[in-house]
């Protein structure tokens, strides 16, 4: 079927973060959102025909992953990426971010490093520090509009005369985002392979997040961190959800897939009795996502290439002292401010009383961060057109005042 994307649908009053929490979070109410990892775009008719038939069923007890759904994940990670996956390495939480939590507590213990890559998804940092462990910094470079990883930096990490750690802690793992959040890389072979071999050498794990691996741009290709070789299997845990892909983040539902049984013994010993297993409708939409939800899929791709490349058109037509680093994957754009010449808070404080956008701040990624923004394109091209007008007059009236 056909599906209109360009359609304004009003989701206000529905208990929506992105749209009914703005006030408490950005000040005001009247805001145009595009900040949360959120689409503003009805789910595939499939999920909806699935959710819909299991609410006809009137027992809502306790319920664990069937077959059924265990092998709609087997599958899709066969289809879209040829990985053949064990069906014993699937554990299933309500996120990934409590995964993430889960899994640092499973390797580390208190005082040990984690490696983050700065600027990067702001909930990384209380992943660590709330496991009782320190963040060390393997900030990314950005080279000619374009984000790579510092490998010398990441060899350096591990020697034990310059780590950055303030006690006798090890650094044990790297949480490596593949796409990059916030700013969009698609990790290609070469460079995950660099990236992997650095941190095993060293006895370390990758805890990998591809949790936006299914939005990707045109002339990309998702490469799981666990399918470059049997010891990159063997030392990693990678996280994987429809949530981002077919907008069922409110079902809290996320495949978390553990190759190595002592790593996987480990981190359900640890969730145990703290993190539950996602609710039976997160599991319903899940299996009627991964198996009905391509035609739907496809069509959303199409529609966020047509908007990022009528964002960084108009961009660079209209307000070019702004900079759009292009994205490879995911529906979040990264974009450079810094020409505005503004510290943190007068940006905070431009974007949201003066262009009246709600975007999230650069620096809550980091600090290499200050001075972006990031915006979030998966709308009707008519939200984003008024959001970017709003900006380009904003920026005009400020240049005016200069």
């Amino acid at each position: 079927m056909k599906y209109n994307f360009k359609k304004l649908c009003n989701r206000k009053d529905t208990d929506c973060l992105k749209w009914d929490m703005m006030e408490p979070i950005f000040g005001h109410d009247d805001l145009i959102p595009l900040w949360v990892a959120d689409m503003d775009f009805p789910v595939a008719k499939p999920v909806t025909d699935a959710l819909k038939k299991r609410v006809e069923h009137p027992f809502y007890g306790y319920t664990q992953a069937g077959s059924s759904v265990i092998n709609a994940v087997v599958d899709r990670m066969q289809r879209k990426f040829n990985w053949r996956i064990d069906p014993e390495w699937i554990v299933f939480t309500p996120g990934v971010v409590p995964a993430l939590h889960v899994a640092i507590r499973s390797i580390t213990h208190p005082g040990d490093g984690v490696i983050l890559q700065e600027p990067t998804y702001h909930p990384f940092f209380p992943a660590v520090t709330n496991s009782g462990c320190q963040t060390v910094n393997n900030g990314l470079k950005l080279i000619n509009g374009r984000y790579v990883m510092d490998y010398n930096g990441l060899e350096e990490i591990f020697k034990p005369k310059t780590r950055a750690l303030s006690n006798s802690g090890r650094v044990k793992t790297i949480i490596f985002c593949n796409p990059h959040n916030p700013v969009g890389r698609s990790w290609d072979r070469e460079e995950i392979i660099r990236m992997g071999e650095i941190v095993i050498k060293n006895g370390g794990v990758v805890i990998s997040d591809e949790i936006h691996c299914e939005i990707l741009f045109k002339g990309q290709k998702h490469i799981p961190f666990a399918t470059i070789s049997k010891e990159f299997e063997q030392n990693c845990i990678v996280c994987m959800s429809p949530s981002k892909t077919f907008n069922l983040a409110g079902l809290e539902v996320s495949s978390i897939i553990i190759p190595n049984k002592k790593i996987r013994d480990n981190f359900t010993n640890t969730r145990a009795g703290i993190v539950p297993n996602p609710n039976l409708f997160g599991y319903t939409a899940l299996e009627a996502a991964y198996r009905f939800g391509d035609e739907w899929l496809e069509q959303v791709l199409d529609y966020l290439q047509d908007n990022l490349n009528f964002l960084m058109d108009y961009i660079k037509e209209n307000i070019p002292i702004i900079k759009v680093i292009k994205t490879e994957g995911t529906y979040l754009v990264w974009l450079d401010c810094r020409g505005l010449g503004m510290d943190n808070i007068t940006l905070r404080t431009f974007m949201r009383e003066e262009a009246r956008v709600g975007l999230e701040d650069g620096f809550i990624f980091g600090e290499s961060g200050s001075g972006f923004m990031r915006m979030n394109i998966a709308c009707p091209v008519s939200i984003l057109e008024e959001a970017l007008k709003q900006i380009e007059d904003a920026v005009n009236e400020f240049n005016t005042q200069m």
